[in-house]
């Protein structure tokens, strides 16, 4: 069992950063790969960045690739979404969840989520 929770989002201008925080407590972080999700028109949640358990690779929505940066700290059970140039259509709801199957990019592939955390890009 994995305990994530979010932190970081609020209201930013657009063109403005935030920075998302998932804290998990439970089972060792380190085992699991992370990923960040937000709802979108006609799907429950679209994929936004994944990193793996190593932060050895990483992956990114073609709508967030260049502005967004996933990270993590094992030694701090913590993972990052860095958000750089938010736009207006990035406000949603955030978030985290943690898998640790291969694939990483589908909701289905994930077992534990977050309870998420807004962010809202004013135009």
């Amino acid at each position: 069992q994995v305990q994530l929770v979010e932190s970081g989002g609020g209201l930013v201008q657009a063109g403005g950063s935030l920075r998302l925080s998932c804290a998990a407590a439970g089972r060792t972080f380190s085992m699991y790969a992370m990923g960040w999700f937000r709802p979108a028109p006609g799907k429950e949640r679209e994929f936004v960045a994944a990193i793996t358990w190593s932060g050895g690779s990483t992956f990114y929505a073609n709508s967030v690739k260049g502005r967004f940066t996933i990270s993590r700290d094992n030694a701090r059970n913590t993972g990052y979404l860095q958000m750089n140039s938010l736009r207006h259509e990035d406000t949603a709801v955030y978030y985290c969840a943690a898998t640790t199957t291969v694939t990483v990019t589908m909701t289905t592939d994930y077992k534990y989520w977050g309870q998420g955390t807004q962010v809202t890009v004013s135009s």
